[in-house]
C-alpha cells in the first residue's frame, strides 16, 4: 500500500477502546461472580485470541454491537484438555499463565513462533514462589508454558530488574483467589510502571482492593471476590498517537475523540513531549486536539521506559524534526512483536534518516526523509507509524498492511477519512 501525502490537514478522529484496558477488564470480568458488560471495547486480533482463551476456561462471552457480555466463572476455571493458542498476544500469555493456576490439572499455553521467543521466566519463578508448579515446556524460559494447576498458595514473590510490568499485573489479578495473602516486592528497575496502576484501577472497578505500601511493595488480601460490573473502556492512547503524529508531520490539526487527558495510560506522556518539540495541544473532557507547527531544533533526550508503545511514533516524528533525538531506557522493545529497536533503525535508515541503535534505544538525526518500501516485521506499530510518515513524505509504501489488525483493525479506514476533510 502506497500512502498519499496530504495537505491542509484538519480532521476529527474517533479512536477505539484501549487494548490494555479491554484485556484487563475481559480477564477480570471472566473471574468475577456474575455478569459484566464492557462498553466501547476493542475488537482486534489480540482481543479475539484472548476471548477464545477465556471461553476455553469456562467463561461465557457474547458480543453485541454495543457490549461484550461476560458471564464470569467466580474463579472456577475449567480445564479445556488441550493447548490454549494465543497467537502473538503477549499480554494474554502472561495473564492467563497465572489465571490457569486457579484450575485443576495440566494446562498448556502456546502461540505463534514469535510469541514462543518472548520470555516469561520471571513470571514462572514468581508463580513457583507462590506454590504453583509452572515451567517452560522447552526449558528456555519462553512459551509454550505448562502449569500443573492446583490453586495458588500465596505468600511472597519478588521481581528483580524485569523487562515487563505484565508479570506483576498477572500476579495481582489472580492473587485474590490465593489461599492466603500475597505480597509482591519489586527490586531494581521495572519498566512500564503505569500499566501496574491501570491493573490496580481495573481490579478496583470490579471490587478488589490492592494495598500499595509503596511503589515497590504491594499486598493483596485473599478471599476477595470480583463482582460483575458495567465497565466503560476508555480510548486507546497508543492508537491515538498516530493521529497526534499526523498533525505534527503535516502541520495540520486533528481532534482525537474518546481520549481521557487524565488517563493512567502512560502513553499520554507523548503529548508533553510533542509540546516540548513545538506542537500545540488542547485537552478537553474526552478529547485531545493537536496542531502541528514548526518543530524546535536541537538535541533532545527522552526516557521512554514508561511509554514504550509510542516509541515508533516518536521515532518517526524524530525523522522529520531537524536535530538529534535520543531515545533511551527501552531495551524491552527488543521483546515486543518484533525487535522494535532494530526494526526502527532499519526502516529509518532506509528512508534516509541516519539512525543508530544503542543497547537501550536509538539515536536519530532527523531532517528530510524520502520514500521507500517499509518492511513491517509483522508489527502493527511499525506499520502504523510509518504509514503516517507517508502523509508528509511521498513514496512511502507499507508491506503487509493487515498486521494492524492486531490492535487497530479500523486504522486504514480512519486514515482514509483524513483525506475527506483535507483541502
Amino acid at each position: 500500500m502506497e500512502i498519499k501525502p496530504i495537505k491542509n490537514l484538519n480532521a476529527e478522529v474517533l479512536i477505539p477502546g484501549s487494548k490494555s484496558y479491554t484485556q484487563r477488564a475481559l480477564i477480570i470480568a471472566s473471574l468475577a461472580d456474575g455478569k459484566s458488560f464492557l462498553r466501547h471495547y476493542l475488537i482486534s486480533e489480540d482481543t479475539g485470541y484472548l476471548i477464545e482463551g477465556l471461553r476455553s476456561l469456562g467463561s461465557e462471552i457474547l458480543t453485541t454491537e454495543e457490549d461484550l457480555i461476560i458471564c464470569g466463572t467466580g474463579g472456577n476455571i475449567t480445564n479445556p484438555g488441550k493447548e490454549i493458542y494465543l497467537g502473538n498476544n503477549g499480554t494474554a500469555m502472561r495473564f492467563l499463565t497465572s489465571i490457569v493456576s486457579l484450575g485443576k490439572g495440566e494446562f498448556v499455553l502456546g502461540g505463534d513462533s514469535r510469541l514462543c521467543e518472548r520470555p516469561v521466566n520471571p513470571l514462572l519463578d514468581a508463580l513457583r514462589a507462590l506454590g504453583v508448579d509452572a515451567h517452560s515446556k522447552n526449558k528456555n524460559g519462553c512459551p509454550p508454558v505448562i502449569i500443573n494447576a492446583n490453586g495458588i498458595r500465596g505468600g511472597s514473590a519478588t521481581f528483580t530488574n524485569i523487562q515487563s510490568s505484565q508479570y506483576i499485573s498477572s500476579i495481582l489479578i489472580c492473587a485474590p483467589f490465593a489461599e492466603r495473602d500475597t505480597e509482591i516486592n519489586l527490586k531494581g528497575s521495572v519498566v512500564s510502571l503505569p500499566y501496574i496502576d491501570m491493573t490496580i484501577e481495573t481490579m478496583k472497578e470490579f471490587g478488589v482492593e490492592v494495598v500499595r505500601k509503596s511503589q515497590d511493595h504491594y499486598i493483596i488480601k485473599s478471599n476477595q471476590q470480583y463482582a460483575g460490573h458495567k465497565y466503560m473502556v476508555e480510548g486507546d492512547v497508543s492508537n491515538a498517537s498516530y493521529f497526534f503524529l499526523a498533525s505534527a508531520l503535516c502541520k495540520g490539526k486533528i481532534r482525537v475523540m474518546n481520549i481521557n487527558p487524565d488517563t493512567l495510560q502512560g502513553d499520554i506522556g507523548l503529548l508533553n513531549i510533542m509540546e516540548r518539540l513545538g506542537c500545540s495541544v488542547v485537552r478537553g473532557d474526552n478529547w485531545v486536539e493537536v496542531t502541528g507547527k514548526e518543530m524546535n531544533r536541537g538535541e533532545y533526550v527522552f526516557d521512554m521506559g514508561n511509554m514504550p508503545d509510542v516509541v515508533p511514533t516518536l521515532a518517526v516524528l524524530a525523522a522529520i524534526r531537524p536535530g538529534r533525538t535520543v531515545i533511551k531506557n527501552v531495551s524491552h522493545l527488543r521483546l515486543k512483536e518484533s525487535d522494535r529497536i532494530t526494526a526502527l533503525a532499519n526502516e529509518l535508515n532506509k528512508v534516509g534518516t541516519r539512525t543508530e541503535e544503542t543497547d537501550d534505544g536509538l539515536i536519530i538525526d532527523g531532517g528530510k526523509p524520502h520514500g521507500a518500501e517499509i518492511e513491517t516485521y509483522n508489527d502493527h506499530r511499525i506499520a502504523m507509524s510509518f504509514a503516517i510518515l507517508g502523509l508528509a513524505t511521498p513514496g512511502i509504501k507499507i508491506k503487509d498492511k493487515d498486521c494492524v489488525n492486531k490492535s487497530f483493525p479500523g486504522f486504514w479506514n480512519e486514515l482514509e477519512k483524513l483525506y475527506v476533510t483535507a483541502g
